[in-house]
């Protein structure tokens, strides 16, 4: 299996391992401390961008991927955002259901709305 859009080493496993998993779950935490702490979402962005220039530090110095690579740092930020934004969001729809179970209702693992 070669080169593909998506990730530049010999096989998709690295990059499931590294961005999906690796970065997928220190995303997830950097988000999750982020909204423990009741910061906005906003301050999610500059973190998670971080985490996966980590990310592909770690395909470069580990696997031989390019370190600096725009297409494959968008895939690899992409990723990292998806999963840290959702990871927020759940944090803080159980925040809000929790702390004031009087006012809000969840609606899903990451919805809410107001309590009727």
């Amino acid at each position: 299996m070669g080169e593909g859009v998506l990730y530049e080493e010999g096989s998709v496993w690295l990059f499931l391992l590294v961005t999906v998993v690796m970065g997928g779950w220190a995303g997830w935490m950097a988000a999750r401390g982020i909204a423990k702490g009741w910061r906005p979402y906003w301050q999610c962005v500059p973190a998670l961008l971080l985490v996966a220039a980590a990310v592909r530090f770690i395909h470069y110095a580990l696997f031989g991927g390019t370190l600096l690579s725009p297409q494959f740092y968008l895939v690899d930020a992409l990723v990292v955002l998806l999963i840290g934004s959702v990871g927020f969001r759940f944090v803080r729809t159980r925040q809000m259901t929790t702390q004031y179970r009087w006012l809000y209702d969840r609606t899903s693992p990451l919805t809410w709305s107001e309590r009727r």
